[in-house]
């Protein structure tokens, strides 16, 4: 069996890379004076470099022909983190990196919960027990410390 490791040091770096990214772009908020074009211009120069990695990779594209197999839903993900983006830019500067980013963590783990427990999107079910109930109001409860102190 495959070790887990790379890809638990995997998460650790991209949840790294969300206050970081926060920072960065609250920076280019100031300077553009508007969340949605700052958000514009993070989301242009991500999507240079996927392209670039596409093109170097290799990477064939689907076929056309079997999208149609496809709920229309699947093209919603792009918007869902143009939001993300887009609120982490009026976040950042009023919450904190650390609040900011426990309370979206918070909002994640309530809603991985859910999406777990009903295997909603493609996601194994994993039924709801008071031991992951209880996991979530620990990481609330931090949450909450974090804030207050």
């Amino acid at each position: 069996m495959q070790s887990v490791l790379p890809y638990i040091l995997l998460a650790v770096v991209a949840g790294a890379c969300l206050p970081v990214q926060a920072g960065i772009n609250a920076q280019l908020n100031l300077w553009t004076r508007s969340p949605v074009l700052a958000g514009a211009i993070s989301f242009a120069v991500g999507t240079l470099g996927l392209v670039v990695y596409t093109l170097v990779m290799k990477t064939p594209l689907p076929a056309l022909a079997g999208m149609s197999a496809y709920p229309w839903w699947i093209w919603s993900g792009g918007l869902i983190g143009a939001f993300f983006v887009a609120s982490s830019l009026i976040l950042a500067p009023r919450l904190g990196a650390a609040s900011m980013l426990g309370f979206i963590v918070a909002g994640q783990m309530l809603t991985s919960l859910f999406l777990d427990h009903f295997g909603c999107l493609g996601y194994q079910e994993h039924p709801l027990s008071i031991w992951r109930i209880a996991g979530m109001f620990f990481i609330i409860g931090g949450v909450v410390l974090i804030r207050i102190f």
